[in-house]
C-alpha cells in the first residue's frame, strides 16, 4: 500500500494534480456473473467470478481510456479495493494531455444527478433507480447489500 501512496506521489511530482478521477464497481447483476450461477447460487457464493469478471471489465476500461474515449491521456493510475462486503472496485486517476483537459463546462454538459422520467425513458429509469440509487440500510432494510449481522 505504500509503495502504491509513493507512485501516485511520484506522479503528482510529475505531471501534476490528475485530471480526472474515476471510479469502476463490480455490479454483481452483470449478464457475465449470472450466466454462469448454477442453479441455486448467488453472485456472492462465487467470489472467483465476481473477480475474474470484474478484472476484465477493468481491462476493457483501462485500454478505451488510454486509446483516448476520454481523450488523450499522459499517465494514468488505478488502485484497486475491495468494498466491505467483497465486490472489488478500482479508482482510476488520469493525467490528460493538455489539448484533453477536462473543463467544468464540459462535465455540466455532460453528467447529470437527475432520475430519468419513467414515462418519456423507461429503461433508462429502470437502469439508474435499480443501480445507481442506495436505499436505507438498518432497521428499514435490513437486508441491505451492506447488511452484515444486522449491522451496516
Amino acid at each position: 500500500m505504500f509503495e502504491k501512496q509513493q507512485d501516485a506521489m511520484a506522479y503528482v511530482r510529475k505531471y501534476g494534480c490528475p485530471d480526472t478521477f474515476i471510479t469502476v464497481t463490480t455490479n454483481p447483476n452483470w449478464k457475465e456473473i449470472t450466466d454462469h450461477l448454477l442453479e441455486g447460487q448467488h453472485p456472492h457464493d462465487r467470489p472467483d467470478l465476481l473477480v475474474r469478471v470484474f478484472r476484465l471489465k477493468l481491462k476493457q476500461t483501462m485500454h478505451a481510456l488510454k486509446n483516448g474515449c476520454l481523450g488523450s491521456v499522459d499517465a494514468w493510475l488505478y488502485n484497486i479495493e475491495f468494498q466491505k462486503r467483497g465486490l472489488p472496485h478500482a479508482h482510476i486517476l488520469l493525467w490528460m494531455s493538455r489539448d484533453s483537459k477536462i473543463h467544468p463546462c464540459m462535465i455540466d454538459a455532460a453528467v447529470s444527478a437527475e432520475i430519468p422520467d419513467k414515462n418519456q425513458d423507461p429503461e433508462l429509469f429502470t437502469i439508474v433507480t435499480s443501480n445507481m440509487v442506495h436505499g436505507p440500510c438498518g432497521a428499514l432494510n435490513p437486508n441491505a447489500p451492506c447488511m452484515k449481522d444486522g449491522k451496516c
